[in-house]
């Protein structure tokens, strides 16, 4: 779909071309002419005869040859225009500027779906339409500014919105981010920020290719193609940043479950990024500021040396970097006491090493020096050096330069004084080339949000095997809504999930018949409205006959209610896993604390299927109730093993019997031996 012709053209004709240069075809234009370009460059428009010194046609139809065309005219002109470039003039490579497309009504998208179908029939390559334009290190097809540095071994950026991606690259640029590429996709007709990372898996080239890829979506197309080039891509040494912007919420919508309520796009996102080894981001300057530590070698571990003549800076970053779960570890012994003799008196080597504010180049010189050999502990620095104003820092810079050229550990500058010495920090980023972090808190959390990010998870993990033929037999012979106990009893024993054993009862005689049975104390449950303990709906530890017969009465007649439910009463930590289908995404499992923690902390984790053992494991972790999973003051654990077996065992199910819309099990009752479901809802959704 991504063809030469785009990428690499000997020819490029911008139709709509203009001398006016606050109208996209003369900007265009003027970026094209100030690129690298060297092929030929021809313009369109039928009133004039040049445009910026470039002769110009005044229809598409006297134009020789050419390989790319970058459109600025209005939209009801544009189908045509691409039709003759199309077939008359072997054109692959198509930027279309214009908007008035799918983006504002129906005609629109009616067009768009016009020019694509010609496009794709020849093969072309579509940006756009309705997008700010494409450069790369060939040539530049944008009409925005500013058109930021270009390095082939710079940021990949590709982006849903051409004005976002304007102040993103503003502020990148400004701390010394340079570019591979920029792909403002548009309204994404026919190549979406999903097609542009398979693209970039596809051709990646180890020695030519860049390292560092960032996105801004304002929608996920294609989920699974997302996971499988972003991880195929990091797997191969790459790194990815995204923001995705427009977050749904979880309550803009009625929920029937515990985990409709939960899950939404958002959640799926969350748990999309985690498993592809995406860092997300939630702005711009933490987008640009985590893209420009991707630019420094890898922090290979989580213990970080902060440097600094000023001590409050280093102070807050220390506090940042330990919130986040980063070590500011204590530096003593005879290294540091020897270190300590070559700073001025009151300095301190502890970590911070705080070398005050007389400290010299010199002096930062030995510190790195010995942070880089002496202390195998560390695992990268940061350099905070700014400057009151009475002094300049040329010399601080250079050394903090032929240090970072040759030490081992990744050394990261903090340079806040961009007023009292911006001309050295202009210095370090435009002549230096070096990345500038001016404040110390966002590049902490930054870096822990690297740091904390796992790996992707394997394509294909190991799942635990279910009963695949019953489970389809029962999924075969329902209708679409909720299931009956019956046929939740089947899915879970079909599933391997331990269940309790329960009826449910309409009259009277059959619940005493029941307790008589198998005894006390037991549960009674209404079974019919949705959120049981809000209309009085449930009874816990029912020991007698004349409990049962009491409280039959009073339940059979709440609102809604047809049955009774009845059981054994069970006793252990109440926990909750659900899994909900969302569009495009496929199906989520959530887990965590069950009964009124999740309704009230909704302390939760989520991932998107197939979540494996492995993952549901370090993912149980995560929990802020972690402790009392793990048991507290006197508390039975929950057993870990069992209770990552059965999200695992969800997740199966649901692969296998993907009509399932949402599932509950809330609560499930875990000890340190077992794990059962006491309650469950299945809805099923057929298409």
């Amino acid at each position: 779909m991504i063809n030469t012709k785009l990428l690499s053209p000997k020819s490029i004709v911008v139709v709509g071309a203009s001398n006016d240069l606050h109208k996209p075809g003369g900007k265009v234009l003027k970026n094209l002419l100030d690129s690298p370009f060297k092929g030929t460059i021809y313009t369109v428009n039928p009133k004039e005869t040049e445009i910026q010194g470039i002769q110009c046609y005044a229809r598409v139809e006297d134009l020789p040859e050419v390989d790319c065309a970058i459109l600025a005219i209005a939209a009801k002109y544009c189908p045509a225009t691409v039709e003759i470039l199309a077939r008359q003039k072997s054109t692959g490579g198509f930027i279309i500027i214009s908007a008035g497309f799918g983006e504002e009504n129906a005609e629109g998208a009616r067009l768009e779906q016009d020019i694509v179908r010609t496009i794709n029939e020849v093969g072309g390559s579509l940006i756009g339409p309705n997008c700010t334009g494409f450069l790369n290190m060939n040539y530049c097809g944008a009409f925005d500014a500013p058109i930021p540095p270009l390095n082939a071994k710079g940021v990949d950026f590709i982006t849903g919105s051409g004005a976002t991606a304007v102040f993103i690259k503003e502020y990148g640029i400004s701390n010394g981010l340079t570019f591979n590429s920029v792909w403002a996709v548009g309204n994404s007709a026919q190549i979406g920020i999903e097609d542009v990372l398979e693209h970039l898996d596809r051709t990646f080239d180890p020695d030519k290719s860049s390292r560092v890829i960032m996105l801004y979506m304002e929608n996920v197309r294609a989920p699974r193609k997302l996971l499988q080039h972003a991880s195929s891509l990091i797997n191969k040494g790459c790194k990815i940043a995204a923001i995705k912007s427009g977050n749904s919420s979880a309550g803009s919508r009625a929920a029937s479950s515990h985990t409709g309520a939960l899950a939404s796009s958002d959640v799926a996102v969350e748990a999309l990024f985690r498993e592809a080894g995406i860092v997300r981001c939630h702005n711009r300057e933490e987008l640009t500021t985590v893209c420009a530590i991707f630019m420094y070698p890898e922090v290979k571990g989580k213990n970080i040396a902060i440097i600094t003549h000023a001590g409050g800076p280093a102070v807050m970053l220390t506090d940042v970097l330990s919130r986040h779960g980063l070590e500011v570890p204590h530096l003593e012994g005879a290294v540091a006491e020897e270190l300590l003799s070559k700073l001025y008196p009151g300095s301190s080597t502890g970590n911070p090493i705080d070398f005050l504010a007389t400290g010299t180049a010199e002096q930062l010189g030995t510190i790195i020096d010995y942070v880089d050999n002496r202390f195998e502990q560390i695992d990268a620095m940061c350099v905070i050096f700014g400057s009151p104003g009475l002094f300049a820092n040329w010399e601080v810079y250079k050394v903090l330069d032929e240090k970072m050229k040759t030490c081992r550990k990744p050394i990261f500058p903090i340079l806040p004084s961009i007023v009292n010495v911006k001309d050295e920090i202009e210095d370090f980023i435009k002549i230096k080339h070096r990345i500038n972090f001016p404040e110390e808190c966002v590049f902490g959390k930054a870096l822990a949000k690297i740091l904390n990010t796992p790996k992707p998870r394997p394509a294909t993990p190991c799942m635990p095997t279910i009963d695949h033929a019953r489970v389809r037999n029962i999924i075969g012979e329902v209708g679409n809504g909720y299931l009956s106990l019956d046929h939740i009893r089947e899915l879970l024993d079909a599933a391997g999930i331990a269940h309790k054993e329960e009826t449910e009862v309409v009259d009277v005689e059959h619940a005493v018949d029941f307790a008589r049975k198998v005894g006390y104390p037991l549960v009674m449950k209404v079974v019919g409205p949705l959120h049981k303990s809000d209309v009085g709906g449930v009874v816990l530890n029912v020991k007698d006959e004349a409990t049962v017969r009491k409280e039959f009465e009073r339940l059979i007649k709440i609102k809604d209610t047809y049955a009774v439910e009845m059981y054994k009463m069970l006793f252990g930590t109440e926990l909750f896993i659900g899994a909900s289908r969302e569009p495009t995404f496929g199906h989520q499992v959530l887990f965590g604390l069950g009964g009124i923690f999740i309704e009230v902390l909704k302390d939760v984790q989520a991932a998107l299927t197939p979540v494996s053992k492995e993952e549901a494991l370090s993912l149980i972790k995560k929990l802020h109730g972690y402790k009392i999973i793990q048991g507290v003051r006197g508390q039975e654990p929950v057993n870990e093993d069992i209770f990552a077996e059965t999200i695992a065992r969800v997740s199966a199910l649901v692969q296998v019997a993907p009509e399932i819309a949402e599932m509950d099990l809330n609560p499930l009752l875990g000890t340190s031996t077992s794990l059962t479901a006491v309650d469950a809802r299945i809805r099923i959704e057929k298409s």
